[in-house]
C-alpha cells in the first residue's frame, strides 16, 4: 500500500537518483558557503519584531478591561507567540542558526514559549520525524498516534471519532506536541523503561508548571484590576497559536501527494533516495512574504525537509532551484493554496474515519495513499502494445510526473469509451 521501492515509484534509475542527490548536495553546499551578515540580520530583526509585539501586547493588556485594548493586546500577543513558535523556536532548535555560534540563538540552549519541553521535541521531531519522514511504524508524526491518515493503518472503531479528535488536537496542539515524545501509552503498558520515562515526565511537568504560572498567574496578577480579562487574553493567544501551528504543520504533511513509505524502503537507502523521500513525503502551500514569515517559512515544507538545518530565510530561493530539479527529473512538486491544502487534509481525516470497505479508491491508488502498484495498469497496457513503458536509453526518460499524467489520461479515455 505505501511505497516500498522509491526508484520504481518515481520511474527513475539508480543513476538518476544518484545524480539528483548530487545536485541537492551541491545546492546545500552553495547555501552553506553563502551564509553571513544578511542571514544574521534577518534573525535579529525577527527576534526584535517578536519582542516588540509581545511587549506591546502585554502593555495593552494592562488595561484589558477596555474591549479595544483587550482586542489589541490579544492580537499582538497572538502574533508574538506564533512568531516565537514558528520562525524562532522551531527553526532555532533545528540548528539553523548554530553556525553563528551565538548561545542566545543556539539549538542547545533555546527553550520556547509553550508547554512542550524542547529536549523532548528535538528527539521526536528533529531525529525521529526528519530521519524517518512518513515511514510507517517509524515516524510517529503520521497521525500523531491519534488520527488515521493513511489506509495502511487498519481501521479501528476509535477512528470513527477522529473528526472530533482532529478538532480537539487543533485546539490543544501544544499539549499534543508536548506529550508526543513521552509515549505514555507505552510506559503504562510496560514497553518503555521507567528509568527513561520518569525523568521525561518530571521535565515535562516542570515545563508545564512554568508555562501555566507565567500565562495564567503571573501576568494576570501584574494586570492590576484586569487579571481575569488578561487571563482570558493569554488563553486566547495560546489557542490562536495552537490553531495556526496545527494548520501549517498539517498542510505540510497530509495533503494529496504527501506519500507514505514502508520500512522496507529504508533498506540500503542511499542519500539520493532519502532526498526523494523528503520531496515526496512533504507538501508546500502558496504564501507571500508575510505569510511565509508567520509560518516560520514552513510554507516551504519540501525545502525544509530537504535541508532542515539551513536558515529559513533561504527557503524561498532554494524553492526555485528545487522546482527546476523537479522539472529536470520529471517529478511532481506538491503545492497549492493554503485553503486547498487544508481541504484535502480535512477530507482525508474525515474520510478515513470510515473502514476501507466503505471507501471507493484502491488502497494502492487513493489520493492520500499510493504505492508503486499504482502504475501496474500502465505497465500492463504497455506490455499489451508490445513495448516497455519506458524505453531505457532512448531519448528523455519519463519520470513520476509524466506517469501520473499518462495514468489520468488513460482512465479518462477508458471512462469515455
Amino acid at each position: 500500500m505505501a511505497i516500498t521501492d522509491i526508484n520504481e515509484y518515481t520511474h527513475l534509475t539508480e543513476s538518476d537518483v544518484e545524480a539528483l542527490g548530487a545536485e541537492l548536495d551541491a545546492l546545500r553546499r552553495e547555501i552553506e558557503s553563502d551564509r553571513g551578515v544578511r542571514d544574521a540580520r534577518y534573525l535579529r530583526r525577527a527576534i526584535m519584531a517578536q519582542r516588540v509585539l509581545e511587549v506591546g501586547g502585554r502593555i495593552a493588556l494592562l488595561g484589558s478591561r477596555n474591549r479595544l485594548l483587550w482586542l489589541t493586546g490579544t492580537s499582538l500577543l497572538s502574533a508574538a507567540k506564533i512568531i516565537e513558535n514558528m520562525e524562532l523556536g522551531h527553526n532555532v532548535m533545528h540548528g539553523q542558526w548554530d553556525w553563528m555560534n551565538d548561545p542566545e540563538v543556539h539549538s542547545t540552549s533555546w527553550e520556547w514559549d509553550m508547554v512542550c519541553y524542547s529536549a523532548h521535541w528535538k528527539h521526536s521531531h528533529n531525529y525521529i520525524h526528519h530521519k524517518y519522514t512518513n515511514v510507517l511504524n517509524k515516524d510517529h508524526d503520521i497521525g500523531y498516534g491519534l488520527l488515521r491518515v493513511t489506509r495502511d493503518e487498519p481501521w479501528q472503531w476509535k477512528h470513527s471519532a477522529q473528526p472530533l479528535a482532529n478538532l480537539f488536537l487543533a485546539a490543544t496542539f501544544e499539549w499534543g506536541i508536548g506529550l508526543h515524545d513521552l509515549e505514555l501509552k507505552e510506559f503504562f503498558k510496560g514497553e518503555k523503561p521507567k528509568e527513561i520515562a520518569v525523568p521525561q515526565i518530571k521535565d515535562f511537568s516542570k515545563k508545564v508548571a512554568r508555562q501555566l504560572a507565567k500565562d495564567y498567574v503571573i501576568f494576570p496578577l501584574l494586570s492590576v484590576g484586569s487579571a481575569r480579562s488578561t487571563l482570558v487574553a493569554n488563553l486566547t493567544a495560546n489557542f490562536v497559536r495552537n490553531i495556526w501551528a496545527y494548520l501549517v504543520i498539517f498542510c505540510g504533511h497530509f495533503p494529496d501527494g504527501a506519500e507514505k513509505f514502508t520500512e522496507e524502503s529504508l533498506v540500503d537507502e542511499t542519500s539520493g533516495q532519502w532526498y526523494l523521500r523528503q520531496m515526496l513525503g512533504s507538501a508546500n502551500f502558496d504564501a507571500g512574504p508575510a505569510m511565509a514569515f508567520m509560518s516560520g517559512n514552513l510554507c516551504y515544507q519540501i525545502e525544509h525537509h530537504l535541508f532542515p538545518d539551513l536558515p529559513s530565510n533561504r527557503y524561498a530561493e532554494v524553492a526555485v532551484r528545487v522546482r527546476q530539479l523537479c522539472e529536470k527529473y520529471d517529478l511532481p512538486y506538491t503545492t497549492g493554496s493554503l485553503g486547498r491544502q487544508y481541504w484535502q487534509t480535512f477530507r482525508t481525516i474525515n474520510k478515513l474515519s470510515l473502514p476501507n470497505s466503505m471507501l471507493i479508491a484502491s488502497a494502492d491508488d487513493a489520493p492520500e495513499t499510493a504505492s508503486e502498484k499504482k502504475f501496474a495498469e500502465l505497465r500492463a497496457a504497455a506490455a499489451e502494445r508490445g513495448k516497455r513503458l519506458v524505453a531505457a536509453g532512448e531519448g528523455k526518460r519519463d519520470g513520476l510526473k509524466t506517469a501520473i499524467a499518462e495514468l489520468k489520461a488513460r482512465r479518462k479515455v477508458l471512462r469515455a469509451s
